[in-house]
């Protein structure tokens, strides 16, 4: 089972002892592992979860627990995590045609392969420009962000920054904050009942309509559909 903390914090008893889970990072159990996990009182989690299994499960967990069988991993890019995990949920959520199976099961691999690639990268390098601009972007998705802006910020020229960024995510500073808007805005849709407009300003979209056209081209749906889908699959 995988848990990926967006927000808050929470606990797992497990090992026989007490593990904390905060956001940005994932707390990893392999099969057959006793446990018992919760949110925390004073800061409850949001989170994302999945169960997988399959041949390639000892191989894909090696790398993410190592040999002290570690459980909570920190994520590099807990945008791109979540993402993966709801391509599994949209898949699961079209059908269960041969087609859609693949579709999920690749995307349940690729999401084990991320964590196992950031626990081998080791702790956020806090000191590093990206990872200070990630942090930022983070914390601050909701404003109005600029290139030259995050440049002064790490101390970077608007070019160099620009450049090692994308080479660090494989996309652009827009692109990078549009993710987390998205993938926000889909937890609020599914787990409030915010009205669109609301969310889409809470995401920092002061347009309703230009945030609902944004988040069709990312998820494939309209917010409301998107809603609709997802309460759906929860009643079924």
């Amino acid at each position: 089972m995988v848990i990926v903390c967006t927000e808050g914090r929470g606990w797992c008893e497990v090992d026989g002892g007490m593990q904390s889970v905060g956001a940005g990072q994932a707390l990893v159990l392999p099969p057959g592992v006793a446990h018992r996990y919760r949110a925390d009182r004073r800061d409850p989690w949001t989170l994302w979860w999945l169960h997988a299994t399959g041949a390639d499960l000892r191989y894909l967990l090696e790398p993410i627990t190592g040999p002290n069988r570690q459980r909570v991993i920190d994520l590099n890019d807990p945008a791109r995590a979540v993402h993966a995990m709801e391509r599994v949920v949209q898949a699961m959520e079209r059908d269960e045609a041969w087609p859609s199976l693949m579709v999920a099961s690749g995307a349940a691999w690729n999401s084990l392969a991320q964590l196992g690639a950031d626990r081998i990268a080791g702790p956020l390098d806090d000191a590093g420009p990206v990872q200070r601009a990630r942090e930022y972007l983070l914390e601050h998705f909701a404003e109005r962000v600029s290139v030259p802006e995050m440049a002064d910020l790490v101390g970077l020229s608007a070019s160099h920054f620009a450049a090692v960024f994308r080479l660090a995510t494989g996309g652009g500073v827009l692109e990078y904050v549009k993710r987390i808007r998205m993938a926000r805005a889909r937890v609020l849709l599914v787990t409030t009942s915010r009205s669109v407009e609301e969310i889409a300003h809470a995401v920092g979209y002061s347009d309703a309509f230009y945030f609902s056209r944004q988040f069709r081209r990312v998820s494939g749906a309209s917010p409301s559909q998107f809603r609709r889908q997802s309460r759906a699959e929860h009643v079924h």
